[in-house]
């Protein structure tokens, strides 16, 4: 019996013995599974480090490239609708459907540092009063910009003038109408010269102003063209933007590019322009005013002298993400400044409904009516010009359809 009692004593010993060893053998096997894992994890590390050093040698190496710093933008302004242009009375050649393409930009800006970058963009519209009809190319703009700070950017060839381009951006609807005196043709969007502009007070206050050639950005200098100016035409602007309203005026002096070398007849007088706008704008909502006055300038290089006046109101309603409604008003007149019969008056208006389903494209369905008593007007609209200076200097303009904008 003590026998049996110690051999079941020693076979539960050899058992816990053969337990532990097992233990024992099992946290060995741990134990260099970790040391594994930890060189396995090393060189996987090391691994994703050189990985990430090729990959930011590639990145390193197209960031010298041009393509990294150059943009290239679009926008195009297009419309299907019914227009009818009357003269005294009777119908014009301007009359019927059609889809236009009123505007088509293609801009590249390149950024060679911080403080250099450069822009071209190119303006495709359809010259309906050449004898070619066909679709013409200009470069609207083509500059060197040097940013020297906040307060003080300076560009040098053709961009922006300081008005038209700032009224289109209070305005908001330029792919339906330029602003007043675009419209008019009191004015120019672009030119060729020295440009000069800034922000001061977190953007509160702003300022541009122009040194340029006055014929506009279809009309670039140089022997190419044997065009050779006598003098520059000065426009600026100065504007606040105070909480959620906007101020500005502005002014233009000069020939208008007629003061050139051996030019005949040489210019008389100097076109002058005074500008003034004020708005209320956010978001949802858009109420302003624009106003200009004007002298000589359809007369610089004439014996008789003219004066032009016109304001502009303008409101829009947001009130939905996608929809809006928008309308406007202009009313302009132009007065010799001696006994003459041409001294037309111009009435302008227009209301829509806008729908932006993406952020690339906005459509309208627009109404337009233009009419012009006691003389003819430049216009953008129909054939150029609106009204007659023969009894009984009349003119009218309707257009029903849908306006359109496409830009990246």
């Amino acid at each position: 019996m003590a026998s049996s009692s110690t051999d079941a004593r020693l076979d539960q010993m050899q058992m816990m013995i053969q337990q532990q060893n097992q233990e024992i053998q099992q946290l060995q096997a741990d134990e260099a599974n970790e040391a594994s894992a930890a060189q396995m994890n090393e060189a996987t590390q090391a691994q994703i480090g050189a990985l990430e050093d090729k990959v930011n040698a590639v990145s390193d190496a197209d960031k010298g490239g041009w393509w990294y710093n150059t943009k290239v933008s679009g926008r195009m302004y297009f419309d299907i609708t019914d227009a009818t242009q009357k003269t005294n009375g009777a119908d014009t050649t301007f009359k019927g459907y059609s889809f236009d393409i009123k505007r088509f930009y293609i801009g590249i800006d390149h950024k060679f540092d911080d403080m250099w970058s450069a822009n071209i963009t190119t303006d495709f519209t359809y010259d309906s009063n050449s004898s070619a009809k066909a679709t013409q190319l200009y470069i609207k703009k083509a500059y060197l910009d040097a940013h020297i700070d906040d307060a003080l950017d300076v560009k040098l060839g053709s961009t922006d003038l300081p008005w038209i381009p700032f009224a289109e951006g209070v305005y908001g609807y330029r792919y339906v109408e330029n602003t007043l005196i675009d419209r008019t043709k009191i004015g120019t969007s672009a030119d060729w010269g020295v440009h000069l502009s800034g922000k001061f007070a977190d953007g509160m206050f702003s300022y541009a102003i122009s040194a340029i050639n006055g014929a506009g950005y279809k009309a670039p200098p140089g022997p190419g063209n044997g065009v050779k100016f006598k003098s520059i035409d000065v426009e600026g602007r100065v504007s606040a933007n105070i909480d959620d309203f906007v101020v500005a005026v502005g002014g233009y002096t000069g020939k208008l590019g007629k003061d050139m070398e051996l030019a005949s007849p040489a210019p008389s007088h100097t076109a002058t322009r005074f500008n003034a706008l004020a708005a209320y704008k956010t978001k949802e909502i858009t109420a302003g005013v624009e106003y200009f006055s004007a002298n000589d300038w359809n007369s610089v290089t004439s014996s008789t002298t003219d004066k032009e006046q016109g304001w502009s109101g303008f409101a829009s309603y947001k009130f939905d993400p996608q929809w809006a409604i928008f309308g406007r008003y202009d009313s302009v007149n132009e007065k010799l400044q001696q006994p003459s019969v041409n001294k037309p008056d111009d009435t302008y208006y227009n209301a829509g409904i806008e729908w932006s389903p993406t952020k690339i494209v906005s459509l309208s369905l627009v109404y337009k009516h233009d009419n012009a008593k006691h003389g003819a007007l430049a216009n953008q609209n129909g054939t150029g010009t609106l009204g007659s200076t023969s009894l009984p200097r009349t003119g009218t303009y309707n257009e029903l359809g849908i306006f359109g904008i496409l830009q990246w």
